[in-house]
């Protein structure tokens, strides 16, 4: 049914004013950024359509698997989609990165570990919809205040595809005093392997000789992370 046929109340822009963002639907929150549908497709069913389909890089016709998935897409994943023009695309992908922003500067402005659900919501953003796995390091003041984030290795982890003296060169060049490490796991289970922790011992091992504390290890999938130091297995 077009917006316009819908009872004033009933409108997603009207219904946010009146009630609060909290009583929209994805789908309704989604429509209100949209703004508009294409010839016969309204821009609820739009929004409907790209939240219930699989994102899926050899199909042209695949959406993105929920709203997670949708606000990982990049700019060139939403060219896919028919009806998005470059307008779209760009508030779409605009919204992600005010996302990622607001996180980054939380967790520079206060101790991380203040706030652990806000250090796993940052690491999904940047790392949990990626096909391929990602090894990356947050780097830390003294206080635990965030210092840097960055991906330094790609692919399968193990302890001779994550080079220890890397990680030391970082860290020194953030003059960081702790790391939180982190990887995702693209099967999409946060289960750690036995290569996790013995990743994770060798670099606790290397990065105390330099007096870094390695203060915990983070696995992110779409939809839930994992901390290694809240399972006892660091």
């Amino acid at each position: 049914m077009p917006l316009k046929d819908l009872p004033p109340d009933a409108r997603p822009r009207e219904k946010l004013l009146a009630r609060g963002p909290g009583a929209l639907s994805d789908v309704e929150l989604l429509a209100i950024l949209l703004r508009t549908g294409i010839k016969g497709k309204g821009v609820l069913q739009m929004a409907r359509e790209l939240l219930e389909l699989k994102k899926s890089s050899s199909d042209d016709n695949d959406g993105f698997d929920g709203i997670a998935g949708l606000l990982h897409a990049t700019a060139d994943d939403l060219k896919r989609v028919k009806g998005l023009g470059p307008a779209k695309r760009a508030e779409l992908v605009a919204v992600l990165e005010l996302s990622r922003r607001a996180l980054a500067q939380q967790l520079k402005e206060r101790t991380i570990f203040a706030t652990p659900d806000a250090v796993k919501h940052y690491l999904q953003l940047h790392l949990a919809a990626k096909s391929h796995e990602v090894f990356a390091v947050l780097f830390l003041d003294v206080q635990n205040r965030l210092l840097a984030l960055e991906e330094l290795f790609r692919g399968t982890l193990t302890q001779t595809s994550v080079y220890p003296r890397e990680v030391v060169l970082r860290a020194l060049h953030h003059q960081a005093s702790a790391v939180v490490l982190a990887h995702n796991h693209p099967s999409g289970t946060v289960q750690p392997s036995r290569a996790d922790e013995m990743l994770t011992q060798t670099l606790k091992t290397t990065l105390a000789l330099i007096d870094v504390r390695v203060l915990d290890h983070v696995i992110v999938a779409p939809g839930e992370a994992l901390s290694m130091a809240e399972r006892g297995l660091m």
